[in-house]
């Protein structure tokens, strides 16, 4: 049953992606973007407190799962989930872990993701968008939105990717 539990809550996650999307008033922020990162933001503190291995393997499979559901050019998340994770156990591996860090490093991650998005969108010409354009509009409230996320479920999601962690360690 405890099998089970992770590929839940990364499916709740994406589920909540959604519905944060869908219900937040569009014209509250006026013409900025809020881009919800939890699941990517789960994937990354997975990476960090389980390991790289699973980190890697679940960002392989929830990217190809947001390139399939909500993106038309297949492959983008499917690359950018795995190789973010990889690049943030490669800093982790550097840093300490304590809470500052952690939380600092998932933001870090969260950039990469936005911005590598933002370059393969731009270069396939998905989008016209500037540079600076993108980082008013989207770039900081995206930032904003998941470090207030982070804030919030940090603690719980370490809790429990760390009794994961014992669970794989043991069997």
């Amino acid at each position: 049953m405890k099998k089970f539990l992770l590929p839940l809550l990364f499916l709740l996650l994406f589920i909540l992606e959604s519905l944060f999307v869908q219900f937040l008033p569009s014209d509250l922020f006026g013409s900025r973007i809020l881009v919800p990162r939890f699941l990517f933001s789960a994937l990354l503190l997975l990476t960090i407190y389980v390991g790289k291995k699973q980190g890697i393997i679940y960002g392989a499979i929830f990217g190809l799962l947001v390139d399939v559901v909500y993106i038309e050019v297949i492959g983008i998340y499917f690359f950018l989930f795995p190789f973010v994770c990889y690049l943030i156990s490669k800093v982790m591996q550097v840093m300490q872990s304590n809470i500052v860090v952690v939380f600092l490093a998932t933001l870090f991650g969260i950039a990469l993701l936005e911005v590598g998005v933002y370059e393969m969108n731009f270069l396939i010409h998905v989008t016209d968008l500037d540079f600076m354009t993108f980082i008013n509009l989207r770039f900081y409230p995206t930032l904003i939105l998941n470090a207030i996320f982070i804030l919030v479920a940090l603690y719980p999601l370490k809790r429990q990717f760390e009794k994961y962690a014992v669970a794989l360690r043991d069997e």
